[in-house]
């Protein structure tokens, strides 16, 4: 019998679930069941015209430096390009190496970037600090409501970058409509998914042309390594993406990558598991009188509980918890907690909170802290594989103490 008919040979034609099991993979001669990693910096070529046409990009699939093409990471561009229903896709050493390839590459000195005011730190700085260096300006508004974006728009703006939801406060930003205005107005729309997951909600769908993701947060989702992502369109990525990333080298190791591959594997089950108990996470703290509000995407206090039903298929794993009290309150909250753990990463398995006031947005005025609803007693939580029981038990021993 032959299997070279079955239909299913086609990944494309795969569930998600399926696809991050086997999506991407080559074997060697050796027939091994889990990837290989190719630790090598370089490769040799059969004859002198071999390289010079593997050079000139005449050979499909080559590898000629591992800075720029390396078949492990390959593996992983390619899982990852399948569950976002993009057509490729670059990895990266980090999110934010990631990020900053996304927007820096699409613009040139004169151009102008609109921004959501909503961002993670680091995304905020390539936005305001890094690209003025090289002459693009940006302008950040509310991402609340599109008709922002619409306004701020200008005959050089090229890059509209988003995240949604937003970090830390849940924010969120309607990707279909924002598409619609970049589109109108010639510019390109990025979108960071990392909070959402790719299960949950698919921004290219919505009219993204890049979306990014830290690798390092739900996708490894184990604390062990770091990584990156852009994925989009082959014009996008084997383009301009591409040669930036060859040239300024912010590569994603092989090793790193394989770690990856492994985290893929596992990547539904661990987050359909840490959605289910956010959800009940939220609703155990939404009513609790020394908590001033609870944020999460797919909780009816969400102020744009709509929107979160619309473009996201569930709320994901995190959420924001103002504590009443201040910072003082909300330190000697997280203090008192034994099972989940004080850090600013986030999608992990083991569940982590942090104060974003004094970590992550820390380099941020107070005003912008402030008008992007970064109080001082907000805490944000990424819910980890522990028992629900046990993180609602953990939180409530916390607020007892505030």
């Amino acid at each position: 019998m032959s299997k070279t008919n079955n239909p299913l040979l086609d990944p494309a034609r795969l569930s998600p679930q399926t696809q991050l099991v086997h999506g991407g993979g080559m074997r060697t001669d050796f027939n091994e069941t889990s990837e290989a990693i190719f630790l090598n910096s370089g490769y040799s070529y059969p004859s002198s015209e071999h390289a010079e046409r593997l050079f000139q990009g005449k050979i499909p699939g080559g590898h000629n430096y591992s800075r720029f093409a390396n078949p492990t990471v390959d593996m992983f561009q390619e899982r990852m390009a399948l569950l976002e229903g993009a057509e490729a896709g670059r990895a990266f050493a980090s999110g934010m190496a990631a990020v900053t390839n996304a927007v820096m590459s699409q613009v040139r000195a004169g151009d102008h970037i609109v921004a959501a005011q909503a961002l993670f730190g680091g995304c905020r700085y390539v936005v305001e600090d890094y690209a003025p260096r090289f002459g693009v300006t940006s302008t950040l508004v509310d991402g609340r409501d599109p008709h922002n974006f619409a306004r701020a728009m200008q005959p050089n703006t090229k890059v509209v970058f988003i995240e949604t939801p937003t970090n830390p406060t849940l924010e969120l930003v309607d990707i279909k409509a924002v598409a619609e205005i970049a589109h109108a107005h010639g510019a390109k729309l990025i979108v960071d998914n990392v909070f959402s997951t790719a299960l949950y909600q698919k921004p290219l769908e919505l009219g993204a042309d890049l979306v990014t993701y830290s690798a390092t947060k739900h996708i490894d989702g184990q604390g062990r390594v770091l990584g990156g992502i852009v994925l989009g369109s082959k014009e996008l990525i084997e383009g301009d993406v591409h040669t930036f990333l060859r040239q300024t080298g912010a590569t994603l190791s092989a090793f790193n990558a394989w770690v990856l591959l492994k985290g893929l594997e596992t990547y539904a089950i661990r987050v359909e598991r840490m959605t289910d108990s956010a959800e009940k996470l939220a609703a155990a703290l939404a009513s609790h009188p020394k908590v001033e509000r609870v944020i999460y995407p797919h909780h009816p206090s969400h102020p744009q509980y709509d929107l979160a039903k619309r473009q996201m298929s569930r709320g994901s794993t995190l959420l924001a918890i103002d504590v009443k009290g201040g910072q003082d309150a909300a330190f000697a909250f997280c203090d008192s907690l034994a099972v989940i753990l004080i850090s600013n990463n986030l999608g992990d398995a083991k569940s982590l909170i942090t104060h974003p006031r004094t970590t992550t947005h820390a380099r941020l005025t107070e005003e912008v802290r402030l008008q992007t609803g970064v109080t001082p007693g907000l805490v944000r939580l990424s819910v980890g594989l522990e028992s629900s029981d046990d993180l609602i038990a953990d939180l409530m021993y916390g607020l007892d103490q505030v």
